[in-house]
């Protein structure tokens, strides 16, 4: 019997090649694991040697994106909110043709973080949640870092601010024109905590405890409003875990591997 395209069932990592000498259908088996690693209002940078370390010690594939926006890259006036830079990677992922996918977001990047597992996308496979921001928490409000000097935000965000002393080489502070553009500086959704029931996936809730900017408590709620979701506070770090406890942080999300 002659198999037609439309009768295979297709799987995820399952695909079609036309080739000049004719179309061949092969299926692969690939070990490198995926992530798709998002960065906070601190920019890409601040997560760039956790990538590497992630990349090295896991063998993995990570894919870096900049919020367009940030770091002076273009960003179309339809991406002005949260929901939106989900709903773009999101298709990053489709364009990739990604599976398997871990997502790992820090700050901001976690709301994303959170919005894209509620995306259901059967290429998502779990989500980690660095010091996210993004739900209402009554009693602990998250930061206003807007009219902060640099020298107070580094306070805040570090546990051990001497060990990371400004760069006269960088841009100080985060991308507020950006962060604006996508927060409008509430940095909280209000319909984000109870949506987070919906949220079907192995969640991982990881947080500095000495961050100054959104407190633990605010991190254990984030992990409560989610069903199943871990919470593992790191000592020493603060809402950077990814740069001021890189090998902590890793061991927290490779718990659950």
């Amino acid at each position: 019997m002659t198999t037609t395209p439309a009768d295979i069932r297709w799987k995820p990592n399952q695909k079609v090649h036309e080739l000049d000498r004719g179309r061949v259908t092969v299926e692969e088996r690939d070990r490198t694991q995926p992530f798709l690693l998002l960065h906070g209002g601190a920019g890409p940078a601040s997560v760039q040697g956790f990538a590497d370390l992630l990349a090295a010690r896991w063998n993995a594939r990570v894919l870096v994106p900049t919020h367009p926006g940030f770091d002076g890259t273009p960003r179309a006036d339809t991406l002005d909110s949260v929901q939106a830079l989900a709903d773009l990677y999101a298709d990053l992922l489709e364009d990739e043709d990604l599976w398997d996918v871990t997502v790992i977001g820090n700050s901001i990047g976690g709301w994303i973080a959170a919005e894209l597992g509620l995306r259901q996308s059967p290429r998502v496979s779990g989500v980690a949640l660095v010091n996210a921001v993004g739900i209402d928490v009554p009693g602990h409000p998250i930061t206003d870092v807007s009219a902060l000097t640099p020298d107070q935000l580094r306070r805040l965000s570090f546990h051990d601010p001497e060990r990371f002393p400004p760069d006269p080489a960088r841009r100080p502070g985060p991308d507020l024109a950006a962060l604006a553009a996508y927060t409008k500086m509430s940095m909280t959704d209000p319909t984000l905590r109870d949506r987070l029931a919906a949220l079907d996936l192995p969640v991982q809730v990881v947080w500095g405890e000495s961050d100054g900017i959104a407190v633990p408590a605010y991190g254990r709620a984030f992990a409560e409003a989610i069903p199943g979701a871990r919470f593992t506070l790191i000592p020493g770090a603060g809402h950077l875990p990814q740069i001021e406890a890189p090998e902590e942080l890793l061991a927290a999300i490779g718990a659950a591997r």
